[in-house]
C-alpha cells in the first residue's frame, strides 16, 4: 500500500512539473520580456541540451529536415516557425517580424544586401528567397557551430548560390568588404547580431563607405533585448530618416519591433 501511495505521489507530481514545464511557465512569461528570455534562451535550452545530448541549432536544422522540402524556402520558414511555436523557442526573427522583413526586402529589392548574424539561418532564408536574379547576400556570424548549422539550413531551402556565409566578427569584416567581396555599397543591411554592436558597426560601415543615399538599415529586436544608444543616434541623426514598426519578440507577446532607417547621405 505504501509503495502504491508513492507510486502514486510521484506520478502527480511528475505530471505537475511537466504541466509547469510545458504550459504554465510558458504563458506566464509571454508577456515579460525578461522572463521570456531568460526561460527560453538560458533555463529550457540548457535543460534540454542536457537532457538530449544536442544543442538547440542541432535540434532546429532536425526539425527541418523532417519537415521541410527539399528545396522550398517557405517550406523551411514554416517548418523552422512551427518548431520554434510549438516545441522550442529559439532566436529568430520569428514569423510576425518576419512579415515586416520581407515587406522591407520587397519594396527594397537589393542588389547587394548584408545581413549580420545568421544564427541558424533563418531570416537569411526569408532574404534570399525574395531577392531578385544575380543579387548578392552576404551573413556574417560569428559562432561557427551557428555558421555550421545555418550552411545546412540554406542549402536545404536550395539558396547556398544566393549567400556567401561568412565567419568571424563584423567588426573585422566590415572593413574588408569591399576588398574581399568586390562590394561597393549595400542596399539592404540587416541587423541582427550583438546588441551593443549595432551602433559602432552602423559607424564602421559609415567609416567604410559602405552606405550609399538610399541604403536601407533594418533593425531587429530594437525594444527587446533593446539597443538604446542605436536607436538614440538613428532618430536623431540628421543622416538618416527613422521608422518604427511595432510588433512582438518573436514568439511571445512581448513588445518588440524592426527599426527602418533610410541613409540620407
Amino acid at each position: 500500500m505504501m509503495w502504491l501511495t508513492l507510486l502514486y505521489s510521484c506520478t502527480g507530481g511528475a505530471a505537475l512539473l511537466y504541466a509547469l514545464y510545458r504550459w504554465v511557465i510558458p504563458a506566464t512569461v509571454q508577456y515579460h520580456g525578461g522572463l521570456a528570455l531568460m526561460w527560453h534562451d538560458v533555463i529550457v535550452e540548457r535543460l534540454l541540451d542536457t537532457v538530449t545530448q544536442s544543442t538547440r541549432p542541432q535540434r532546429l536544422l532536425g526539425a527541418v529536415q523532417k519537415n521541410a522540402t527539399r528545396g522550398d524556402p517557405r517550406s523551411v520558414v514554416k517548418a523552422i516557425d512551427h518548431f520554434c511555436r510549438n516545441q522550442e523557442w529559439a532566436m529568430n526573427v520569428g514569423d510576425e517580424k518576419g512579415c515586416i522583413l520581407d515587406s522591407v526586402v520587397s519594396e527594397v529589392n537589393p542588389a547587394t544586401v548584408l545581413e549580420l548574424g545568421t544564427y541558424c539561418g533563418y531570416s537569411t532564408v526569408r532574404i534570399a528567397s525574395l531577392l531578385p536574379p544575380h543579387a548578392k547576400l552576404i551573413t556574417l556570424e560569428f559562432n561557427p557551430d551557428f555558421a555550421a548549422i545555418a550552411r545546412q539550413v540554406i542549402a536545404w531551402a536550395g539558396l547556398e548560390h544566393k549567400v556567401q556565409l561568412v565567419e568571424g566578427a563584423s567588426g573585422d569584416w566590415i572593413p574588408k568588404m569591399k576588398e574581399q567581396f568586390g562590394v561597393e555599397t549595400f542596399d539592404l543591411v540587416f541587423l541582427d547580431h550583438w546588441k551593443d554592436r549595432y551602433l559602432p558597426d552602423t559607424h564602421l560601415m559609415e567609416e567604410c563607405g559602405l552606405l550609399r543615399k538610399g541604403s536601407v538599415l533594418l533593425a531587429d529586436n530594437v525594444i527587446c533585448p533593446g539597443t538604446p544608444d542605436y536607436l538614440e543616434f538613428v532618430r536623431s541623426s540628421p543622416r538618416y530618416k527613422s521608422q518604427y514598426f511595432k510588433s512582438h519578440l518573436e514568439y511571445t507577446k512581448v513588445e518588440d519591433g524592426l527599426e527602418k532607417s533610410v541613409f540620407l547621405g
